[in-house]
This record gives structure tokens, C-alpha cells and sequence, in this order.
């Protein structure tokens, strides 16, 4: 697929690499040649040095047979104009907008784009993994019979398998994350002080797991 990323900065050099590495054909457009530092070695896809604001650098990057368009610069009112433009006069059928300044999040959808807000998603996520040791809800199944769960594990299990934590309640494992990396984890998985765990429960099984953790932990 055909894809057009607007800024390389952090974020868009990282995004144009990560869809360069799936196969895709990747253009990515900024105004600041110094930019495309930024870009990881062994990418090979197509940089254009332009005003991406300025006549004909939109088709210059190919939006005419795009297939979708990132919008991802530390700029607001660009990122939602460009993203406009792809979609109301491209037809670009996938449009997406960084959004720097959460304050201005109204503006894109007034638009009705959508947006990544990275500000508000990082806050968010911090705040969920801050409030992770009381065992929070991820995810609802039915009318709420079984849930997914998010616990962060304390000292006290440092060194234990994952089987004897959840041994004799009513939950599965579904998801082990260390240090921001996410495995399908084994019930001989050997836990550490920090790991969150995701885990399948019924209400009985949670509460059976919270008290365990906070009793033997």
C-alpha cells in the first residue's frame, strides 16, 4: 500500500520506518532537510524536501494514488488543514492526524478527522498503570460474567511462577508485560517485582487474586 507521512519528527520517522519494514511504499514529506536524520538507517522509502503547504507538493508526494496519509508534524493547524485537504479533495480513504496541544482537539473535529492525541493517550495510559495494583477492567465480556484485568505485581512475587499466583482461581493468564514488551506468558513463567499481568477472571476469581497478591506480596 501507498502511504504519505507528513513530518519526521520523533513520531513520523518512527512510523514511516514502521511501515516502510512491513512492505508498504512510504513517502514522507518535511520542509527541514535536517529532519530526515531522524529516519532509521535501512529505511529505503521516498523523502521529499518540500512545503507541504505549498501547490503541488501533495501530488508530488503521490496522494492522488494514496492510500493513506499520517499528518503528524508538532504543528495543530497544519496537521488538521493536511489531513483535510486528503481527505475532502484526495479522497484519501485513511486520514490521521496528530493532535500536539490537547486544548486544540476541537478543532480536528470540527473537521471530524481522526486523531491521535499522543499528550492525552500518555497521560491516560500513565494514569491507568498507575491505578493497575487495584486490578482494573480492560476489557468486558457478556454482561460483565468475565472480564480482563490489568495487576501490577508486587515484591513479594518476585521470583514465583505465574502458575502458583494463579493457582486455584478463576482466572487465565492472557498477557505478561516487562518493561514495555508484551508475551503470551506460560503458568512455569518465573514473575518479576513491576510485571503487569492481564488476566481472564470472573468477579470471585479477581477478588481471590487481589487478595492473594495483597496478603503474599
Amino acid at each position: 500500500m501507498n502511504y504519505i507521512i507528513v513530518g519526521c519528527g520523533r513520531i513520523g520517522s518512527l512510523l514511516a520506518y514502521r511501515l516502510f519494514q512491513r512492505g508498504h511504499s512510504v513517502t514522507i514529506v518535511d520542509h527541514n532537510r535536517e529532519a530526515f536524520r531522524r529516519l532509521h538507517p535501512a529505511f529505503r522509502g521516498r523523502i521529499l524536501t518540500e512545503d507541504v503547504l505549498r501547490e503541488g507538493t501533495l501530488v508530488h508526494a503521490g496522494i492522488e494514488e494514496a492510500d493513506g496519509l499520517a499528518a503528524v508534524t508538532n504543528v495543530d493547524a497544519l496537521n488538521a488543514v493536511v489531513a483535510h485537504v486528503a481527505r475532502a479533495f484526495y479522497n484519501v480513504p485513511i486520514v490521521v492526524a496528530r493532535n500536539y496541544n490537547p486544548a486544540l482537539r476541537p478543532m480536528f473535529e470540527a473537521f471530524g478527522l481522526q486523531v491521535v492525541s499522543s499528550t492525552t493517550w500518555g497521560a491516560q495510559r500513565l494514569e491507568e498503570i498507575l491505578s493497575a495494583a487495584s486490578g482494573r477492567v480492560v476489557f468486558s465480556a457478556g454482561n460483565g460474567e468475565v472480564e480482563v484485568y490489568e495487576v501490577i505485581i508486587p515484591a513479594g512475587w518476585k521470583g514465583k511462577s505465574l502458575g502458583s499466583l494463579l493457582e486455584g482461581t478463576e482466572c487465565l493468564p492472557v498477557a505478561l508485560t516487562r518493561a514495555g514488551r508484551s508475551m503470551l506468558p506460560a503458568m512455569e513463567s518465573l514473575l518479576e517485582e513491576g510485571d503487569m499481568l492481564n488476566v481472564s477472571a470472573t468477579f470471585e476469581g479477581i477478588s481471590a487474586l487481589l487478595q492473594r497478591l495483597k496478603r503474599e506480596g
